[in-house]
């Protein structure tokens, strides 16, 4: 279960459609032989495929596994390809990603199966680690802000009564293109993410918000180093042993 210790810096990597059986007991071999690494404030979203591979090899490590994403149908049934939360749950994991910029892009994942997924994640007992982020368009236009703040109303209610809340901003301009926001930037919208959800959710709730966008060995250490950031989501470093441990040990500092 990853940790939410009060100072603690997230790591969590993002595999997305990658990886192969001897890879990937390669990678997960290299990185839980390294005590900064193999913790319970570090976790790693992986293919559905390679779940069980993973669950099996990080059984009895602090290292935390998930989902990238959950059918937004709850009960087992007719729903040829899906996978349900309560599945993930069964294999042990204990996050998933809801509404990853790419799930947005590519399947058309809309408010109302965003909160769907969410529901059925906490009712197994997985946390939802909520993605936002805005396009290029929309943050040349100012309108970054305003594009945040309507996908976070989209699936707050879905969020209500969480003892903690976990969003990852994700700039979409700066995902796999080599472009990372500005400190400034990234400071001023987890400022805006963390004033919505405390405007919306109850003052007990636990939240932190996480940056991703082209986070890599050579910028994590300085990002983490934002007190307005609660830890990282890493894309491709994730699939490298020594640039995801140089991640890592940017949190661990």
């Amino acid at each position: 279960m990853l940790n939410v210790a009060t100072g603690t810096k997230w790591v969590l990597g993002n595999w997305k459609m990658n990886g192969r059986l001897a890879s990937n007991q390669a990678l997960l071999a290299a990185l839980l032989t390294d005590a900064q690494v193999n913790v319970a404030h570090v976790g790693l979203a992986v293919p559905t495929v390679y779940m069980a591979q993973v669950a099996q090899t990080l059984s009895g490590q602090p290292m935390a596994w998930g989902g990238q994403a959950v059918s937004r149908f709850a009960a087992d049934g007719a729903y040829t390809g899906e996978v349900s939360a309560a599945m993930l749950a069964d294999l042990g994991a204990s996050f998933t990603l809801v509404g990853h910029s790419e799930r947005r892009q590519y399947f058309a994942e809309s408010d109302e199966v965003l909160s769907a997924q969410i529901r059925h994640a906490r009712e197994a007992g997985l946390l939802p680690v909520v993605c936002v982020g805005e396009g290029l368009a929309a943050r040349e236009a100012g309108e970054h802000e305003a594009v945040v703040a309507a996908q976070i109303d989209g699936v707050i209610a879905a969020l209500q009564g969480s003892e903690r809340v976990v969003v990852a901003y994700e700039p979409v301009w700066a995902i796999g293109t080599g472009l990372t926001a500005s400190l400034g930037q990234i400071v001023a919208m987890h400022e805006k993410i963390r004033a919505c959800l405390l405007e919306k959710l109850a003052s007990s709730c636990t939240i932190l918000v996480l940056y991703g966008g082209s986070v890599k060995a050579d910028n994590a250490a300085e990002i983490l180093s934002l007190q307005e950031v609660d830890g990282v989501l890493v894309g491709g470093a994730s699939l490298v042993a020594e640039q995801f441990k140089n991640v890592c040990y940017g949190a661990a500092k």
